[in-house]
């Protein structure tokens, strides 16, 4: 599986953007679908996932009530809406895909990584 990110930005703080990761799976609606981030000196952070369907998400405590994940399985992509952006979702924001029909929010628990879109949100 191949994913290709993209959508990042420089925004104000307050601002939204929407990133987004295609895939090149055969059949995409087989795999669950996260996103992390990872800012410079630290280490790579879960953000969201989705389920197979997409009727099931979940957040980090960060990110809950601003970010919303989504997926279109027949366009092979998945969402990130990020909206109130803070200066410290400043960060390169990566998708990830593993096989299974749950929901999975640990580095280890992904396959499959994409190459990495860059948010920067100023004060």
């Amino acid at each position: 599986v191949q994913l290709q990110a993209s959508g990042g930005g420089l925004v104000q703080a307050g601002g939204s953007l929407r990133l987004s990761c295609a895939a090149s799976a055969q059949t995409f609606s087989n795999y669950a679908m996260g996103w992390f981030r990872q800012a410079p000196g630290k280490e790579r952070d879960f953000v969201a996932t989705i389920n197979w369907s997409g009727g099931i998400t979940y957040y980090a405590d960060s990110v809950k009530g601003r970010f919303t994940i989504s997926r279109d399985n027949a366009k092979n992509t998945v969402y990130l809406q990020m909206n109130s952006l803070k200066p410290e979702d400043t960060a390169v924001y990566y998708c990830a895909a593993r096989g299974g029909r749950s929901y999975f929010y640990t580095v280890k628990s992904y396959d499959y990584w994409g190459q990495g879109t860059q948010v920067t949100v100023s004060s």
